[in-house]
């Protein structure tokens, strides 16, 4: 393989990890708001 294809290869790489933790990342943070709102449902019901 070329050193060309090597660095591709690598940014294509590393690009994808970094998406990779941003998913996360706000999926995590989707997972905390739907919870929390959940909650709040759950509160104004009880009342």
């Amino acid at each position: 393989m070329s050193d060309f294809w090597k660095k591709i290869f690598a940014v294509a790489m590393i690009s994808g990890m970094g998406l990779g933790l941003a998913a996360c990342e706000t999926a995590e943070g989707f997972g905390q708001d739907m919870e929390n709102a959940g909650e709040a449902i759950q509160d104004e019901a009880s009342e």
